[in-house]
């Protein structure tokens, strides 16, 4: 058993952390939250997944039993509409915490306005370096020697937000965007499952409540 699984594992005297999870693709991240929810006294629980398109994260979530969502952009005649109709979908699942797990959409000021310092993002750099969509072919293109991942609280930037912990991964001669990415994969896989596990058990403070 890894440290992880030690700390996924331990329980927790408290109801679980209520989450939801929202994701735009194929929800690697998002089966590893799942997977970890599973656990037999798993201090948090994850009590929805939405999407923005239909993407194979929802059929992911319904084979672990979670209800899904989807949002689309195009269903709504401006960003502002659509942001709110996130909100609101997200809000009746009354999560303690959101996790944005490969969420392709920048999240808006109704959002904000109902969830900054409530949720997390995950991003495939290390933040500041690198933000925005393109990070690992940026860091290739950059000719970094070293990358990683960075899970922080989400404001109002792109990628902006109070960092909470970074994982390291070497970048090797013959990298190619899709190796290198999938070995950032891993390590932000491990860095959210126990940040989550962190947050839920009063290790780690929601920013409000460290101010």
């Amino acid at each position: 058993m890894s440290p992880t699984d030690d700390v996924i594992l331990a329980r927790v005297e408290t109801a679980p952390l209520r989450l939801v999870i929202l994701a735009s693709g194929a929800g690697s991240l998002a089966r590893a939250v799942l997977e970890a929810a599973a656990q037999p006294a798993a201090p948090f629980l994850v009590v929805g997944v939405g999407a923005d398109r239909p993407a194979p994260v929802l059929a992911i979530a319904r084979e672990h039993g979670v209800p899904t969502f989807t949002v689309a952009p195009g269903d709504f005649p401006t960003r502002a509409l659509w942001d709110e109709a996130l909100t609101r979908s997200v809000a009746t699942f009354r999560p303690d915490a959101v996790v944005s797990a490969g969420f392709m959409r920048i999240l808006g000021p109704a959002f904000l306005a109902a969830y900054q310092g409530r949720t997390l993002n995950t991003h495939p750099a290390l933040l500041p370096a690198f933000p925005g969509n393109h990070a690992v072919a940026d860091a290739l293109a950059a000719g970094a020697t070293q990358t990683g991942c960075t899970i922080h609280w989400v404001d109002a930037g792109v990628d902006t937000g109070p960092v909470v912990d970074t994982r390291h991964v070497a970048i090797t001669p013959d990298d190619t965007v899709d190796t290198l990415h999938e070995r950032i994969k891993i390590r932000e896989r491990e860095m959210l499952t126990t940040t989550l596990a962190r947050l839920a058990r009063g290790d780690l403070a929601f920013p409000q409540e460290s101010s």
